[in-house]
């Protein structure tokens, strides 16, 4: 369907024209009509799909239909998303699409000085794109009035949860008026999403554009089982042997991105690392070098990834599994965006095979595996637990008010990491056979 189809304000489809978009994704075509009706939503959309379009196109018809230049501006519309870089990226669609309507808006995230976002507050906004501490300290330093909210959107609402937000997202409905319409988008309806929905929304109509949990059309998907010491090794000559110019590596902890990025550099790669611990303008000088290619490879945990949102990027490898099948899924999908074909590589230790099982029973398949010459896995090399979990580490306050990035104690991530398959050499299997999934692609789409 086209979105001139979709019942859409010329300024709007003014603005999706200028960004090269004209049809819709499944997402798109089934939340607009539904939003622009003013019911609640509760969203399946994995990444990649065209989800922020699907709530930022109507909630701003929305906002436009009701806007009065003479009322004084206090937010009407609230976004919340798990990260600084979610919501950057969910701010600037905001502008983008938003660009021939009269509303204000405003991005606030931890990691920054709290005092231009409050300038910017004082001065009146209709829509905030927030990560939840920092819309706390906000509200706690009395520099947002949120009683005026009509629309809350959570975006990614499940990795909101998996990160410990609940409480902050309790306090924050606690502050906003109950009579609104919210809209919760989310990669999977697990039990707690469900629960969560039945507390906060009203008679929420329920899409799901993709079964859950599948990985991204297009990406194709390999498994070089290696021995743990040599993956480091296997990386830097799969970079250098076939020339890739853009890879997003993917490491279960903070310390080990650290490491990765270091050891590359000295393999002649130029590397840079990103996740909670760094600073709010290191993380954003790293991606911004990354896109533009001053960096090679950007080494990145699962929690700072979120957001990272690169049209053509054509490779991502996991250099370690994750403890949960799930993120996965999310890893792979930051490659073969906008109908571009995508690259996903795992090189998998002894250690990582009940979650390379888990990954593969999540999608259905299995993933094709492929023994490197050279890098032979050592049969006498047994299993060993994996101790950490996402990111290694508690919850607590981190950067300026934001919440920490870890969530490795949590239920769902433990009893995950131990290591399987004894170490016998046949451990990996010998299955084979591109692992693909069906969410659509082809044409470029509105994100």
């Amino acid at each position: 369907m086209l979105f001139k189809d979709l019942g859409l304000s010329a300024e709007l489809l003014r603005a999706v024209e200028k960004q090269g978009y004209a049809e819709a994704t499944p997402i798109q075509e089934q939340a607009i009509p539904i939003v622009l009706e003013g019911r609640d939503l509760l969203a399946g959309a994995q990444t990649g799909t065209g989800k922020t379009a699907g709530f930022t196109l109507p909630v701003l018809q929305r906002l436009q239909q009701t806007y009065n230049e003479s009322q004084k501006r206090h937010p009407k519309v609230l976004v919340l998303t798990p990260t600084r870089e979610l919501a950057a990226q969910v701010h600037e669609s905001v502008r983008d699409y938003g660009q021939y309507l009269p509303f204000r808006s405003a991005v606030i995230f931890g990691g920054v000085s709290i005092n231009p976002q409050k300038q910017k507050l004082i001065k009146g906004v209709d829509i905030v794109v927030a990560t939840p501490g920092r819309l706390l300290d906000h509200v706690q330093q009395r520099s947002i009035d949120l009683s005026k909210v009509e629309i809350l959107i959570l975006d990614e609402a499940d990795r909101m949860l998996d990160m410990g937000f609940i409480r902050d997202i309790r306090k924050i409905l606690n502050v906003i008026p109950k009579q609104r319409q919210t809209l919760l988008f989310s990669a999977t309806f697990s039990r707690e999403i469900k629960a969560l929905s039945s507390e906060f929304m009203h008679n929420p109509a329920q899409i799901q554009v993709t079964p859950e949990n599948t990985a991204v059309e297009l990406v194709s998907q390999t498994v070089y089982p290696v021995d743990k010491h040599r993956k480091r090794e296997l990386l830097s000559q799969k970079i250098g042997e076939e020339e890739w110019q853009q890879v997003l590596v993917f490491t279960r902890t903070k310390h080990g991105a650290n490491k990765l990025a270091e050891q590359l550099g000295k393999d002649g790669i130029t590397a840079s690392a990103i996740h909670g611990n760094k600073s709010q303008g290191a993380r954003t000088k790293a991606l911004a070098d990354f896109k533009g290619g001053a960096v090679r490879v950007l080494v990145a945990t699962d929690i700072a990834a979120r957001g990272i949102d690169i049209d053509k990027l054509p490779h991502v490898v996991n250099f370690e599994l994750p403890n949960i099948p799930e993120d996965y899924v999310h890893r792979i999908g930051r490659t073969a965006r906008a109908g571009q074909e995508g690259n996903a590589i795992s090189l998998v230790c002894v250690d990582e095979l009940k979650l390379l099982r888990d990954i593969e029973k999540l999608l259905g398949s299995p993933i094709e595996k492929v023994n490197l010459p050279g890098y032979d896995v050592d049969p006498s090399i047994k299993a060993e637990p994996i101790v950490n979990g996402r990111g290694g580490g508690g919850r607590g306050r981190s950067n300026g008010g934001n919440r920490s990035a870890n969530s490795s104690n949590r239920a769902r991530g433990n009893g995950r990491g131990a290591g399987a398959g004894g170490g016998k050499p046949g451990g990996y299997g010998d299955r084979s056979g591109k692992a693909r999934a069906h969410s659509g692609g082809g044409n470029r789409r509105a994100s």
